[in-house]
């Protein structure tokens, strides 16, 4: 199996240019000359020294600059390479391959976003070349911006069509751009190739369920069940699924399996917490909620619940901070805002309750989250 893209090897290509360099820089001078040997010899740390004493007179030389990333990189000093191209471009935005160089260490380093502008200059610059157009779609994805690099990777992995690597890469960003027929294409070509993938058939369900297919996602999280019962969210997954259909009882199950794995799984205490409440088990419901939101305030359903459970205890303050908590984390959910005029009603507030019961007839009712926004919280902006 073949990796999405090579940055570890230096080929004869990158050999010349820093050849070249160093002609740019000097080859007359001894600095120079030196740095260049010591690199054929493979001493890096001793090349990197030389170039940096050559620099400290020669400060303005962009080929000795970019010379000192090359090496920097080869040692995997990638902040300090970035650098050092950043400072070869200032002088001479002309250098050949400079910015595939800086992209490239910037991308190694995980500065995602600060890949991305160098990178769009090396492409521009050759529009072929496939390195760049694989690090810039990666570079999109790493730094979210989704759909950016779904238009890049598409065209990557349509040169590379037996990259599993590339294929994987694609179909996520193709889901959390919520490019559900491309997620669809893509995890089924994953699957052909693994069957038994769980995480495959996991990723499936989540585009069948964005495309509101929900039974058919239940489907793909029960084959991911059978396949590795133990991979992590898998059940909870199932359960939310069985959850947004009303399936309360096999919701249950799955958020129990869930926790029977992970203990401190927020989303499945807070989801079951609200299977209880439905159930009518209001004391065994308060605990897991008060659970849930121990370990994550953010839930949106836990805060809810709890403010449902509080009012019902008469505990009005501890209740309006819940639901004001749970209208701030989704301020287009209709039933918080009712949650809130009751309350305000309860508590002797009927000027407050109408605006807040005035806002619910504003609101039209949305539709359940779909399963890719639950199982991946570090999307922008997604509900819980």
């Amino acid at each position: 199996m073949r990796p999405i893209y090579q940055l570890g090897s230096f080929s004869l290509k990158t050999t010349v240019v820093l050849f070249f360099l160093a002609l740019v820089a000097g080859a007359q001078s001894a600095g120079p000359a030196t740095a260049l040997a010591l690199d054929r010899e493979g001493k890096l740390p001793e090349a990197v020294e030389a170039w940096r004493a050559f620099l400290k007179s020669s400060p303005n030389d962009p080929g000795a600059w970019a010379s000192l990333g090359v090496d920097l990189s080869r040692l995997q000093l990638y902040r300090d390479a970035a650098d050092a191209y950043r400072k070869a471009l200032s002088l001479d935005p002309n250098l050949p391959a400079i910015q595939l160089n800086l992209g490239l260490a910037e991308f190694k380093s995980n500065n995602f976003a600060a890949a991305i502008k160098p990178l769009r200059a090396a492409l521009a610059a050759d529009p072929k070349n496939s390195q760049a157009r694989t690090l810039l779609g990666l570079s999109y994805y790493g730094a979210g911006s989704f759909a950016d690099a779904v238009n890049h990777l598409t065209i990557a992995s349509a040169s590379d069509p037996d990259n599993a690597e590339l294929h994987n890469v694609l179909a996520q960003s193709c889901l959390s751009a919520k490019k559900f027929d491309c997620a669809l294409s893509e995890f089924s070509w994953i699957l052909r190739r693994t069957p038994d993938s769980a995480a495959a058939h996991m990723l499936l369900g989540e585009a069948l369920d964005g495309q509101g297919k929900t039974p058919e996602a239940i489907a793909e999280f029960e084959a991911a069940a059978k396949a590795d019962p133990r991979t992590p969210n898998l059940n909870f997954g199932l359960g939310y699924l069985y959850w947004k259909l009303r399936r309360n009882d096999e919701a249950a199950q799955a958020f129990e399996k869930e926790l029977s794995i992970d203990p401190k799984n927020a989303q499945a205490l807070a989801y079951l917490g609200d299977v209880e409440l439905k159930r009518e088990n209001p004391e065994k419901a308060l605990s897991l909620l008060q659970q849930a939101l121990a370990i994550r305030e953010d839930l949106r359903v836990a805060q809810l619940d709890l403010g449902v459970l509080l009012t019902q205890q008469k505990k009005y303050p501890e209740a309006l901070a819940a639901l004001k908590r749970a209208a701030q984390l989704d301020p287009g959910q209709p039933e918080v805002h009712y949650r809130l005029g009751r309350l305000y009603q309860a508590m002797g507030d009927s000027q407050t309750a109408q605006q807040e019961f005035a806002e619910v007839q504003k609101l039209h009712q949305k539709a359940e989250d779909d399963i890719a926004d639950k199982l991946s919280p570090g999307k922008p902006g997604p509900r819980q």
